[in-house]
């Protein structure tokens, strides 16, 4: 995206970007590996999000608005790797394949099962982890498939490897990479034991090669490979190297350190035009996400959206969504391709909705916006060092799917004392709005950082014209403190507090479950297990086995499990730095912090969790209402709060939406795509914190959803498979 004049506030119709190699993805095909009518008829789910669009869309209309309501359980399949009551729970986020007749999902521990779709009676299971213990959970969205009609191919990743396993017998595809897995932490420029890559999203597949993104510790730069041999094919470095598009947007030399811009939450392939679409997240890792003094510049290609060759990786557009991030709005799900109708035309486009509440409807092939934009003038940064953008984008439509700044009149008043505290607390802080930067005194941020939109993504009814974006409504508060000398010596606790303290606190207690509380860690994992988790990393943690000796590593877990001799003096102590922490930062962030009362609610008065329905051609809302509840509060009259949810809706031409996603209430849902009516709900074992599926076997529709629970440190996790079907 070109950049804009800073002197004053404009309104235009149009967003200048980059245009290339539009004459020759144009004219690209795909050849699919999956006979494009099974998939279109709805009889499969074989893509994450059901097509490669990422439309969330089946044409199946068996179950429809007036038979719903009959829906029951046809079966279920427990996985058995539910585990970590408490801080430490299952997750089982992943959108299940189907394909001819067989299933394919992730469990909690990363192990990949095959089901008959139409029994849930078990084909086989594969074990990434060889038969090493699992101790913590292992978020994984879903898998990929391939086939030339042949050789049939499940290739998904677990930790920092790819995996390719023969989709008939379950077994490793050896000649496939080293003995049937990458070591994605290779071919990224960098030392490998610098980064810590754990991809948590499915690769998109396009003709012979899967493209991938690099989340976790590390540059998160795009590579396709070659799905027979594992061979990388291309690479496109979301952080420009030298000579590179968008290198001057970088210091000279961070294409050698930084870290981040990576595409977390997945991909989204166009197959007829040859595209596929990255939404790349925040230009900062750790710190870096709240504190860019470090990375002057509008940091390209962080929270962006990147349209690449698929074929190739040559950058085609781009859209910044962000300019120098410091809020971590990383786009949180992969673009739904979606059509939008105008003139008498019909323009190829993509929405994508953000953590920010606001969706970008951009045309496809040229990345240019179909509604108007207006570049704002924001609030400069007071922290020293901090050079932060003067100006940033908003689409002047559509209108915001979530509230943008908090005032006092939005404060919750669920009870006085609730709303007495949670004022006490707004008045000490700053909220001027979704680009106020971050501060020593807090800033609210709001939505929060879990949300609006979500992982699960949008999904797209092309009957109607109608997006369904379900989102989260909560105040965060994002605080920088001063950087502070780090403990001496190789104590447990002076490591602990140097090194881990920012996510798990200098009281241990955390900000379960995403930052699972390691007061009492001893009762659930070994001695052994903390040190190899340590070392190694788990989920969003890195390993710290490049930065720390085995002694030292074997010296925190001495702390973690209560050994006196770990603890420093209490003299010695200084304040606590922020991890990663650079001795060059004059500040750090100071942790992940929701706003809530003093009962744990948020601060803010409902809606907590809404799902709305967008007509993208006009940029109108056809409706818009709260999505899930707390049963606690709902039984003393307090109803139709909205909660917290994770994971995406899907939508059928039988006139239904199905979705999970709700944390506190375990309820599967299905409502009137037209008006949001409520059709069907069903209690699941646990929260459904991922997208559905639907498909058909003989003629027969099934919707399938997870269970694992996994946001509520409160509730009992699972891992299980729930599959629905009418009588």
């Amino acid at each position: 995206m070109r950049q804009l004049k800073k002197s004053s506030t404009k309104i235009f119709g149009l967003a200048a970007t980059g245009i290339g190699l539009l004459a020759l993805v144009a004219c690209q095909h795909l050849q699919h590996p999956i006979d494009a009518k099974v998939w279109e008829s709805g009889a499969d789910w074989p893509f994450y999000h059901g097509n490669p669009h990422g439309t969330h869309y089946s044409t199946l209309k068996q179950i429809n608005t007036q038979n719903v309501a009959q829906l029951k359980l046809a079966w279920s399949f427990d996985s058995g790797d539910a585990f970590g009551e408490g801080s430490n729970q299952s997750d089982m986020e992943g959108n299940p394949l189907i394909v001819r007749g067989k299933l394919f999902f992730v469990s909690p521990k990363g192990r990949l099962f095959c089901l008959d779709a139409a029994t849930g009676k078990q084909h086989w299971v594969f074990d990434p982890a060889f038969g090493e213990p699992i101790n913590t959970k292992q978020r994984l969205r879903g898998v990929s498939y391939w086939s030339d009609g042949k050789d049939e191919r499940i290739l998904f990743s677990f930790k920092n490897h790819l995996l390719a396993v023969n989709a008939q017998t379950g077994e490793l595809i050896t000649s496939f990479g080293d003995k049937g897995q990458i070591d994605l932490r290779e071919g990224l420029g960098r030392d490998i034991n610098s980064v810590f890559v754990a991809e948590v999203s499915p690769g998109v597949v396009y003709k012979d090669l899967i493209i991938m993104g690099s989340t976790g510790n590390t540059p998160g730069h795009i590579r396709a490979y070659d799905v027979r041999t594992g061979k990388q094919q291309w690479i496109f470095h979301t952080i420009p190297w030298p000579g590179e598009f968008g290198y001057e947007s970088w210091p000279k030399d961070a294409w050698k350190t930084a870290m981040g811009a990576n595409a977390w939450s997945g991909l989204t392939l166009d197959p007829d035009n040859g595209l596929v679409f990255v939404p790349l997240a925040s230009a900062g890792m750790g710190d870096k996400d709240f504190y860019g003094g470090d990375r002057a510049g509008d940091n390209l290609f962080g929270t962006s959206v990147v349209a690449l060759d698929a074929s190739t990786g040559k950058r085609a557009w781009h859209f910044q969504l962000v300019k120098h991030d410091v809020w971590d709005r990383d786009p949180p799900t992969p673009p739904t391709l979606i059509n939008v109708k105008r003139d008498g035309k019909t323009i190829p486009a993509l929405a994508q909705a953000t953590k920010a509440g606001v969706v970008f409807i951009l045309n496809r092939l040229t990345g240019e916006s179909l509604y108007p934009l207006q570049e704002i003038q924001v609030p400069e940064s007071d922290i020293p060092g901090e050079i932060s953008s003067p100006t940033q984008i908003m689409p002047l439509a559509p209108e915001p799917f979530a509230r943008q700044k908090l005032t006092a009149d939005m404060l919750t008043t669920r009870t006085p004392a609730a709303h007495d505290a949670v004022a006490a607390t707004f008045a000490k802080v700053s909220s001027r709005g979704p680009f106020d930067p971050p501060s020593e005194r807090g800033t609210v941020l709001l939505p929060g950082m879990d949300g609006g939109a979500e992982y699960g993504g949008s999904a797209y009814d092309p009957q109607t014209g109608l997006l369904y974006i379900n989102a989260n409504e909560m105040a965060w508060i994002i605080k920088l403190r001063k950087q502070q000398a780090k403990l001496a010596g190789n104590s447990g606790e002076a490591l602990y507090q140097n090194m881990c303290s920012a996510c798990h606190g200098v009281d241990r207690k955390g900000s379960p479950p995403e930052f699972p509380n390691l007061e009492s860690v001893g009762k659930r994992l070994s001695v052994g297990q903390i040190n190899k988790q340590i070392a190694s990393g788990a989920g969003r943690m890195p390993g710290f086995k490049s930065r720390m000796t085995e002694q030292e590593i074997a010296n925190v877990a001495g702390y973690l499990l209560g050994d006196a001799a770990q603890n420093i003096n209490a003299s010695n102590k200084a304040a606590v730095p922020a991890y990663p922490a650079t001795t060059n930062d004059p500040y750090v962030f100071d942790g992940y912090k929701r706003f809530l009362d003093p009962d744990g609610y948020p601060a803010i008065s409902p809606p907590w969790g809404t799902l709305s329905a967008l007509d993208v051609n006009t940029g109108k809302y056809a409706w818009k209402q709260p999505l899930g509840e707390y049963p606690e509060l709902a039984a003393q009259g307090l109803k139709n709060t909205g909660s917290e949810n994770y994971g995406g809706a899907v939508v059928t031409a039988g006139g239904v939406l199905f979705i999970a996603a709700t944390v506190y209430d375990n309820q599967f849902r299905a409502f009137d795509k037209a008006t949001g009516k409520l059709l069907w709900q069903t209690t699941l074992p646990a929260a459904g914190i991922a997208t559905p599926a639907t498909y058909s076997v003989k003629g027969k529709q099934f919707v399938v959803i997870g269970a694992s629970g996994g946001k509520n440190a409160k509730a009992k996790p699972g891992g299980a498979i729930m599959a629905y079907t009418l009588p």
